[in-house]
């Protein structure tokens, strides 16, 4: 049965990940649609989702999404790939105000390639998912799509070792493969992976093309906010509310540095 939440257009848009990766979604968010509130949640005491069960991850997914219901969310993102491709499907079943979820951008890197070679950068839990190899068989065509799980990648993102030279080195071991085999795309898809393209940019160089989903996930959003009548229609800036299952100083400094700007980081839950 649907929870029928009562929903105005001026009630927050919530926005989940397993962990910081999420906020490479919630500043374009917050960048594109500057009058909305948002809730951002980083459920960073169970991070990474990647080496989850399915059972887990959905199991979490649930208690998020109806924490976020009880404080009147009018629209959900599921701002992160392992998240949306175990469990995405069934909590669209079960509540009724708008899920967007995270899609790796492969049609149009396999569009984009010059080589007809792309890769798909995920976790482990995406890398096995049949919802996920799916859609990669539906999109491949005519390219060689080559999956690259990247454990350990998450966990140094978390603790904040991302411009560390252990990242780079770890970020060489899974790159420099597939460069030798002629990639020429590659696909960020982990929304943790954003905040280390700078470090893949160094190491892939200036002739291949990097895709991230924050500005097509931002734009599903706002058709759906359109769609429902959802779009705050005030002219002034909206808030944003951060919250951690794993509260820490190291945290709160992690999620500033990230942000840009100071912040309050809440306990979540």
């Amino acid at each position: 049965m649907k929870s029928k939440p009562q929903t105005t257009n001026t009630d927050p848009i919530a926005i989940f990940d397993s962990g910081v990766g999420g906020l490479s979604i919630a500043q374009c968010i917050n960048h594109h649609l500057p009058n909305e509130n948002l809730l951002y949640v980083a459920d960073t005491l169970h991070a990474p989702y990647g080496d989850k069960t399915a059972e887990f991850i959905q199991q979490r997914v649930n208690e998020i999404a109806y924490w976020f219901i009880e404080r009147n969310a009018k629209a959900i993102v599921v701002a992160c790939n392992t998240a949306t491709v175990n469990a995405i499907d069934q909590l669209r079943k079960n509540i009724s105000i708008p899920v967007i979820g995270v899609e790796p951008a492969i049609k149009p890197a396999v569009n984009l390639s010059k080589n007809k070679k792309v890769a798909i950068l995920v976790t482990k839990a995406t890398a096995e998912n049949q919802r996920f190899l799916t859609l990669v068989a539906q999109y491949s065509h005519n390219s060689e799509v080559i999956i690259q799980p990247c454990p350990g990648l998450v966990e140094l993102i978390e603790q904040d070792k991302k411009n560390s030279p252990e990242c780079e080195l770890l970020l060489s071991k899974y790159l420099q493969p597939l460069l030798d085999k002629g990639v020429d795309t590659f696909v960020l898809g982990c929304t943790h992976y954003p905040l280390v393209k700078g470090i893949i940019n160094k190491i892939c160089g200036a002739n291949v093309i990097i895709m991230e989903t924050a500005l097509p996930v931002t734009e599903q959003l706002q058709r759906q906010l359109a769609l429902h009548n959802l779009i705050n229609p005030s002219d002034k800036i909206g808030t944003t509310r951060f919250y951690s299952s794993k509260h820490s100083d190291m945290q709160q400094a992690l999620f500033t540095h990230i942000w840009q700007q100071s912040l309050q980081l809440n306990s979540y839950p």
